[in-house]
Parts: structure tokens; C-alpha cells; sequence
């Protein structure tokens, strides 16, 4: 089956069932039923058909939460072309990094158009260079009221269940990284196992807030309730951010059972929504609040439990899951109506070791949140650094198998190959399995994680060499894990050449404002030091490890004086 014939099948059951109901802060909620959906959809695969856009070529879509995002995307399904959703400006991101950014996509992409408002054609049009393979950009005012749904008008029936649907986009630091190519089949067989293991039932509601152009907002809070035909509300990101109690209303008004979080969500929520906001909020109906996309933490569920208990929220209904673009989404998934499993481990083994043993007597231990089971149609294996299979609670990197792995990195033959390993697709994700769950412990290549999103210290340090005063190859930048926030903050350690406290404050600053302005954090942690604070391997590589150890020993040794 295809992306179109699922819509013709659900709209020929019942065209006026509420498909979408979209949120917005100073407005009434906006119910849109199929019906609506195709029409409004039709619309514009009817304007990408008059811009020569071709199925099987790529639309960009920079809209923000609306109805435009809605249709813009499906209309492209209906069309046959390939959506791909990209973050839009905020004030956070200068714009010149933003146009640098596009410009990088497109040129590995290679667009036929991209959608975006009236006010923000221009901003695209400067991220357009010359040889470029944008043909349109489409403007929403552009498109025609909608019509009657004519399914016989619509070139996205002729695709083909291999053929590529559309791309997700790995989240960087700077911007989309790579383009993963999912196929229809691939989604269909994503959805199918995943629906499963959540026993997806026809009265669940999913309750989301979660960014479209991310793979748990785009499957998990998008694709599969529509294509499986289930309520869906959704509100953007950004309102929710300002006012995170608009999720608990959500689900006590529509009586939500199913939303994704990731685990820093838990942790926001828990600290700032306050009991004036919670006045007639009932969260009995949550059968299932799934922990996802970053490193799940036992003491974040803690935390949320205790906040939101005597509201209705039962400790079962928080959950886990292990997901990736690459896989579509889901690769694992705790079992609902139960406690997912906590291991207390030995730190020190698990450090050192590469191992999870019980706790010795005395010694530190750590709580392990499992991530649940494999989906039916899922392998995972762990790898030592050799390739070789690792035994039971061994930490290595997790490698899996399925029938709905990506197509490939679009365009990028190069990193499609080098991601597998005798067909196994190897996820840069550390691990260890035990009695058939997944523990899921960090990120190779020193990745930071922040609020869900993947955040690339290379990046980060490129940033630093920007500011006046730090030289290329004399910064380092690395994660700590911060407990009440329930995610990693950044910090940057930066080398200068001065040894005048005020100009080395001077210099934190600015690189605090460059890094923030220009990339996808918030950056609060800046060490500004003298030459040779830097650890560096034998070969003259920034050891990350190393420094993040030296920085936490010397913030140690301070607070104990």
C-alpha cells in the first residue's frame, strides 16, 4: 500500500471524522476533518502539478504549526513528490546563519521547490544560489481555495510502495544534517509493528506538541495517527515551551491516552507548571507517556510521577521507547500497563568496565531505565569495537536489523554506506541488553544530547573559532548531565592567549552570544583558560573524554574550598 490509498480508504469510511484538532495560544481550537484534510491538500498538489514540480522530486516546506504545514505536506504525498520539513527562523538564530544553513541542504537535496509565507520569500530566495535546483518557491497565498477532493486529479496514486515518501532530516547543532530517505512500505512496516506494541486502539487520542521536522513529532505525533486513522491534537512547540500546562488541558479536555516526550520534558513539566494551571486537570485517560529520543532517566519519571499523581496520572502509564529516524522511528518499546524494568548498577564498573554489574556494598551505584523490547520486526545486536558480539549487560554499540530501515542517506551514497556492517545498520548509540531489553547509556563520538536534540561539539567548537581571541584547535566543548533538568548542559572550554581576567570574561561572553546566536543551544557554561589547559590525544586530536573529566575534578576541588 501507498501513503495515498490509505487517505482514499479512511475518507471513503467517514469523510467527516475529525482527523486534526491544531491548538493555537489566542484562538479556538481547529477541528480538520479527512474531508478538509484532502481538500486542503488537493490544493496544493494541484499548485506543485502547475509549477512543473515532477513526482519523485523533493519539497522543502519552512512553514510553521498550522493548517499551510498541514496541507503543504500531504499535498506533496498526493502529488507524489517528497516532503521534507525544515525548522523555520526563530529570533534565537541569526539569519545569516539560517540562510547558510538552507543553502547547505539544498545543495545536497537538490530541491524542485520550497513552501513558505508571503513574508519569508524573500529570506529564501537569498538562501537560493546560482545552478541551483530549485525551480518554485510557492508562497501560501498562492493556493486556491480547496476543492471538491477528486482523487482521479492526483499523481501520487501511480507511486510505488518502495518508491521514497519522504525525508526526515537528522537534527544537527547548526542545522538538518542528512536527508534519511524512508520508502512507503518502510513507514507502513514501521507503523504496523509499532501499533502493535502499543495495542493502538480506534478511540486513542494522541496528544502532541512535538516539532514535525523531528522523527518522534513526525511519526509518533503525526503519520501514525492520521494514517491509522486516530485523533490527533496537536499544538507547536513553541507555545507549549511558554506555557507547558497547555498539555495537561489538552489531554483532560479531549481525554488524551497517548503522548511522546523527550526526557527532558519530564523534568520541564514537573518544574514548571504551577497548581494554578493545573485547576480541573484530569490525566486518568493517559495510558501511555512515552520517554523518547534522548537517554531515559529513572529519576525523571520520578519526578514527573510526584508533580502530576494527584491529577489523575498513574505511575504505569510513564514508559519508554528507543527510537531513530534511520528505523523510520520506533526500535523498541517498553510493554505498556507495566513498570519498564530499572537496573541499579555499579558506577564504577560501568565506567570503567564497560559493564553493568549489581552494586558491590558501599560503592556508588546508578539507576538504568530499560527502553523496552525490540518491535516484532526489529533485531539488535552489541558490538565491541571489533564488530564482534557482545554477551548479555556488556556495553557496546547497538547494531539492528529491520524491515523498515531507511532507503538510504538521500543523496549521500557515502554515509549510507559507511552506517552498515555486513547489513546490519550500526547506530553510533552505546548499550548493553539484558533479558531481552535494551539499556541505552550514551552517544559515540562524544555526542551531546540537549532537550532531544542531537548536539555535535565539532559544531560547537567551529563556532568558538568565529570570536576574537580563540584559534582554531583551542577549544573543546562536551556535555554534563544536569539532575534537575533532566538533560545535558554544554560547556565550552576555550584556550586565549591573554592572562587579563577581564578580557578572558570579555571573550566567555562573546563566545556565550555566538554560540547561541548560531546554534541550536542555549549555551550557559564558558571556561575561558590559559594555553596548554587542553588535553590533547597522542596524535593531536582534542581528547573530549579527558577534558570533560579535568573540567568536573577542578569544579570538585572548587566547591570544596
Amino acid at each position: 500500500m501507498i501513503f495515498p490509498e490509505r487517505l482514499q480508504a479512511l475518507h471513503s469510511q467517514d469523510p467527516q471524522r475529525v482527523a486534526v484538532t491544531l491548538q493555537f495560544p489566542a484562538a479556538d481550537d481547529l477541528p480538520v476533518t479527512l474531508d478538509g484534510l484532502l481538500r486542503g491538500s488537493q490544493s496544493f498538489a494541484h499548485a506543485y502539478a502547475r509549477e512543473g514540480i515532477q513526482p519523485g522530486e523533493v519539497v522543502i516546506l519552512i512553514l510553521q504549526h498550522g493548517e499551510d504545514l498541514l496541507y503543504a505536506f500531504w499535498g506533496a504525498i498526493l502529488h507524489g513528490a517528497i516532503p521534507s520539513i525544515m525548522p523555520f527562523l526563530t529570533e534565537k538564530l541569526s539569519p545569516e546563519r539560517y540562510r547558510a544553513d538552507l543553502a547547505s541542504l539544498m545543495e545536497v537535496t537538490k530541491p524542485a521547490a520550497i513552501v513558505t509565507y508571503p513574508d519569508f520569500e524573500g529570506e529564501v530566495r537569498m538562501a537560493i544560489r546560482d545552478g541551483s535546483s530549485v525551480r518554485a518557491v510557492i508562497v501560501t497565498d498562492q493556493i486556491p481555495p480547496a476543492a471538491e477532493v477528486d482523487f482521479d486529479s492526483l499523481e501520487g496514486f501511480q507511486r510505488k510502495p518502495e518508491d521514497i515518501v519522504l525525508l526526515q532530516h537528522s537534527s544537527g547543532t547548526t542545522g538538518l544534517q542528512k536527508g534519511v530517505a524512508l520508502s512507503h512500505q518502510a513507514v507502513f512496516n514501521q507503523l504496523n509493528a509499532y501499533s502493535r506494541a502499543l495495542n493502538l486502539q480506534g478511540d486513542d487520542v494522541v496528544v502532541s506538541w512535538l516539532p514535525l521536522y523531528h522523527d518522534m513529532g513526525l511519526i509518533a505525533g503525526f503519520l501514525m495517527p492520521i494514517l491509522s486513522g486516530i485523533h490527533l491534537v496537536l499544538m507547536s512547540p513553541f507555545d507549549w515551551v511558554r506555557a507547558p500546562y497547555k498539555l495537561m488541558q489538552a489531554v483532560t479536555k479531549y481525554r488524551g491516552t497517548l503522548t511522546w516526550l523527550p526526557n527532558f520534558a519530564y523534568n520541564f513539566c514537573a518544574q514548571k507548571i504551577r497548581d494554578r494551571h493545573l485547576e480541573g486537570v484530569d490525566l486518568s485517560s493517559w495510558r501511555a507517556v512515552i520517554n523518547c529520543s534522548e537517554p531515559v532517566r529513572w529519576e525523571s519519571h520520578r519526578a514527573f510521577y510526584d508533580r502530576f499523581k494527584d491529577y489523575g496520572l498513574r505511575w504505569e502509564a510513564l514508559q519508554t521507547s528507543y527510537a531513530m529516524a534511520e528505523n523510520v522511528f520506533g526500535v523498541t518499546q517498553s510493554r505498556l500497563g507495566s513498570e519498564p524494568t530499572v537496573h541499579e548498577i555499579d558506577r564504577e564498573a560501568f565506567m570503567v568496565e564497560r559493564v553493568a554489574k549489581s552494586p558491590f556494598d558501599g560503592r556508588p551505584s546508578m539507576k538504568m531505565l530499560s527502553s523496552g523490547y525490540p518491535l516484532e520486526n526489529v533485531e539488535i545486536r552489541i558490538l565491541d569495537e571489533h564488530g564482534n558480539v557482545l554477551p548479555e549487560r556488556f556495553i557496546g554499540e547497538i547494531a539492528l536489523k529491520s524491515d523498515c530501515m531507511l532507503t538510504g542517506y538521500y543523496n549521500r551514497s557515502d554515509l549510507t554506506e559507511k552506517a552498515f556492517r555486513d547489513g546490519w545498520y550500526v547506530t553510533g548509540d552505546y548499550g548493553y541488553m539484558a533479558d531481552g531489553e535494551i539499556f541505552v547509556s550514551g552517544r559515540k563520538k562524544d555526542m551531546i544530547i540537549v532537550g532531544g536534540r542531537n548536539v555535535y561539539p565539532q559544531d560547537l567548537e567551529a563556532l568558538t573559532y568565529e570570536v576574537p581571541g580563540v584559534h582554531a584547535g583551542r577549544s573543546v566543548a562536551f556535555g554534563i548531565f544536569n539532575e534537575e533538568q533532566g538533560t545535558e548542559d554544554v560547556v565550552i572550554i576555550a584556550e586565549v592567549d591573554t592572562e587579563d581576567p577581564l578580557e578572558q570574561q570579555k571573550i566567555a561572553d562573546a563566545i556565550r552570544l555566538h554560540v547561541t546566536k548560531n546554534s541550536a543551544i542555549a549555551l550557559r557554561h564558558v571556561k575561558v583558560v590559559d594555553p596548554k589547559w587542553i588535553i590533547k590525544t597522542s596524535s593531536g586530536k582534542t581528547a573530549r573524554s579527558a577534558n570533560r573529566e579535568k573540567f568536573l575534578k577542578e569544579l570538585q576541588e572548587t566547591k570544596k574550598t
